[in-house]
C-alpha cells in the first residue's frame, strides 16, 4: 500500500521540434533515417510474456514511398499466438493490478523521458520510414503526442484516484480504483504511432494487462514503442504485441472468458462487426466488456461570408493534405460562400501548386506517400470516378503513380452537388471536395453539413462574424466531437483538446483526457462504519 499521499509531476505539452534547415536536430532526425533505411534488415518478433517470439511466416517491410527496399521483416503469428499471449497477460495480471500505483505512474513517465531523449530521433526515423510522413509532422505525433499522453494520462490517474465520496459521522466512504477483470485487446491503425502506444499504456496505467495488435503496415515503429516500454521497466506480460490476421485473433479474443475491455482506433465497419461479435458472446464473458473505439470521419470546413479567405485557404489546404489525408481528422470536405469562393480558389490553387512531393528523407517534401498498395488504388478509384462525373471537376491535382512509391498527388475537386460521393464517404487520402453555396443560405448550409454524413468526428466553423458562429456551433452541435473555430480541423493536442467523436465516429471517451483513463477501472465503493449497531430495532417501533 502507498505509504503517502503522492503528486505527481506537473506535465506541460512537450515543445514541437521545428527542425529548420541546417539545425543541429535536423541533422541528427536526417542521420538517424539514412543510418536506418541502409543497415541490416531488421527482424521484428512478436512479443509474449518474456519472450521474443519468431515463426517461419516472415513478411518484409517496406517504406511506402520506396515500396521495392526492404527495411526487414516481421513474424507474423497464429491463433495460438494470440492464445499464449493472452495466458501471459492473465499470468502477469495479479502482481501487476496489486502494485501500487505510483510504480506504475514512475514506469510510463520513464517511458517519457526515454522518448523525449535518447529514443527521439529512432521513434521520428522509424515513423518516417514505416509510415510515410515527413519530420513535422512524425515529431507532431511519434514524439510530442506520445509524450505528452504518458506524462498526461499519469496525471489523470492520480485525478481519478483522488475522487473520493463524502463521509457521514461514524462511518468513513472510499472508492476503490480496480483494473478491469481479465485482459484488454488492443487494435491500434497505421496513421499515428501515439495512439498504438496509447492504445496500451492508458488501461496498462490503471493496472490493467494488454494483448495488443498493431496494424502491419506500423510493425516497424510499433518495436520502437515496445523497446521503449522495456526500457521503462513494464514488466514482460504486461503489453503483449502479436502480429496476426484480424479474423484469427477475434475468433480467440472474442469467445475467452476473461476478455474484459476492446480499445479501438479503425475503420467503423470493422468497429462496427466487433461490436456485433461481443454482443453475441456477451453470455460468455465473466463481465460485460468496455467497448472503446474511435473510427472513422467526413471533417468539414464550413465557411460564413464574413470569413477571411486567406484563413479559410490554410485551414483547407493544412487541414486536408497533411499526412496525405490519413488522419481521422482529416479535412475532406468543405462549403464555401460564394462571395468568398474567387479568393479562396486562387490562394488554394497557388498553395497546391507549391507542394512538393517524394520521400520524407528530403525535408522539403510536404507531401508523401500514401501507407500502402490497397489505400492507394482505393483513393485512385475514387479519383477516378470523379474524373468520370458531369456535377464534379478537379482543379488540382488528381494524377497519382505507384512504380516507386505510392503518391497521389494533393486533389481538390468542387461539386455542384452537395451530396456528390466525395462529400459523403470517408476516402481517407489527399482529396479534398468544395460544394460552393449561396453567401445568403448559411443556415440552410449548416442543415446540409449536419445531415450529410453518418460521422461526427472533427469540424471547423470560418467566421468573423460572432452570431454566425454562435449559430454554428448550435446548430452542428452534434456533427463533431472536436469543433473548431477559426482553425482546420486537425491538430488535437493531449490535454487542451480532448479527441474523439460519436455518431459513426466511435463512442467519444475523448483520449487525451481522464474520460478515457476512467473507462478502464471498476470502482467498488467500501463503507467501514466504527461503531456497528447492536440492536435491530429502530426508534420508529418504539
Amino acid at each position: 500500500m502507498p505509504k503517502g499521499v503522492y503528486q505527481v509531476p506537473f506535465s506541460a505539452n512537450e515543445p514541437v521540434t521545428v527542425y529548420a534547415p541546417g539545425s543541429p536536430e535536423t541533422i541528427e532526425l536526417k542521420n538517424t533515417y539514412d543510418k536506418m533505411y541502409n543497415q541490416e534488415p531488421v527482424d521484428v518478433p512478436m512479443y509474449i510474456g518474456s519472450k521474443e517470439v519468431r515463426t517461419d511466416n516472415k513478411i518484409p517491410m517496406s517504406p511506402p514511398h520506396d515500396h521495392k527496399h526492404v527495411l526487414g521483416h516481421y513474424h507474423k503469428g497464429t491463433k495460438d499466438h494470440v492464445k499464449q499471449a493472452i495466458d501471459a497477460a492473465l499470468a502477469a495480471r495479479e502482481q501487476w493490478a496489486s502494485l501500487p500505483w505510483e510504480h506504475r505512474a514512475a514506469i510510463f513517465l520513464k517511458a517519457a523521458d526515454l522518448l523525449a531523449g535518447p529514443y527521439r530521433a529512432r521513434m521520428n526515423a522509424a515513423t518516417m520510414l514505416a509510415q510515410s510522413k515527413n519530420a513535422m509532422q512524425a515529431e507532431i505525433d511519434a514524439s510530442c503526442e506520445l509524450i505528452d499522453f504518458l506524462r498526461c494520462n499519469v496525471m489523470y490517474m492520480q485525478q481519478i484516484y483522488g475522487e473520493q465520496p463524502d463521509s457521514n459521522e461514524g462511518m468513513w466512504n472510499r472508492l476503490e480504483y480496480r483494473p478491469l477483470e481479465g485482459f484488454v485487446f488492443a487494435i491500434s491503425p497505421f496513421n499515428f504511432t501515439s495512439i498504438a502506444a496509447n492504445l496500451c499504456a492508458a488501461p496498462a496505467m490503471m493496472g490493467n494487462v494488454i494483448v495488443w495488435k498493431p496494424a502491419e503496415s506500423q510493425v516497424y515503429s510499433a518495436q520502437i514503442i515496445m523497446e521503449i516500454f522495456k526500457a521503462a521497466g513494464v514488466p514482460d506480460g504486461v503489453i503483449n504485441m502479436v502480429v496476426v490476421d484480424g479474423p484469427d485473433a477475434g475468433d480467440v479474443v472474442f469467445n475467452h472468458r476473461d476478455f474484459a475491455a476492446l480499445h479501438f482506433t479503425g475503420s467503423t465497419g470493422v468497429f462496427r462487426h466487433l461490436w456485433q461479435t461481443i454482443g453475441n458472446n456477451i453470455a460468455k464473458y465473466r463481465s460485460y466488456p468496455r467497448i472503446v473505439g474511435e473510427t472513422g470521419g467526413k471533417d468539414f470546413i464550413m465557411v460564413h461570408k464574413s470569413a477571411d479567405a486567406d484563413e479559410v485557404a490554410v485551414g483547407i489546404t493544412r487541414g486536408a493534405f497533411e499526412f496525405q489525408g490519413q488522419k481521422c481528422s482529416a479535412a475532406s470536405r468543405a462549403y464555401i460562400p460564394t462571395n468568398l469562393w474567387p479568393a479562396v480558389k486562387a490562394h488554394v490553387l497557388e498553395d497546391v501548386k507549391s507542394m512538393k512531393m517524394g520521400s520524407p528523407a528530403d525535408f522539403g517534401n510536404f507531401i508523401n506517400a500514401v501507407i500502402d498498395e490497397v489505400a492507394f488504388d482505393k483513393i485512385a478509384g475514387y479519383i477516378d470516378h470523379i474524373k468520370q462525373q458531369d456535377d464534379a471537376e478537379i482543379i488540382a491535382g488528381g494524377n497519382y503513380d505507384k512504380s516507386k512509391g505510392y503518391f497521389i498527388e494533393p486533389t481538390v475537386v468542387v461539386t455542384t452537388n452537395p451530396k456528390f460521393r466525395t462529400m459523403c464517404e470517408e476516402i481517407f487520402g489527399p482529396v479534398m471536395t468544395i460544394y460552393v453555396y449561396d453567401e445568403d443560405k448559411f443556415e440552410e448550409t449548416l442543415t446540409l453539413v449536419d445531415e450529410t454524413s453518418e460521422y461526427a468526428l472533427t469540424g471547423a466553423i470560418f467566421s468573423r462574424d460572432r452570431y454566425a458562429i454562435d449559430l454554428a456551433s448550435k446548430k452542428l452541435e452534434n456533427a463533431a466531437g472536436n469543433f473548431y473555430i477559426n482553425d482546420k480541423p486537425t491538430g488535437a493536442v493531449v490535454g487542451q483538446q480532448p479527441f474523439g467523436g460519436a455518431r459513426g465516429s466511435g463512442t467519444n471517451d475523448k483520449a487525451g483526457s481522464y474520460l478515457n483513463l476512467v473507462r478502464w477501472v471498476s470502482p467498488r465503493t467500501i463503507k467501514e462504519t466504527f461503531v456497528p449497531a447492536k440492536e435491530y430495532r429502530y426508534p420508529f417501533l418504539g
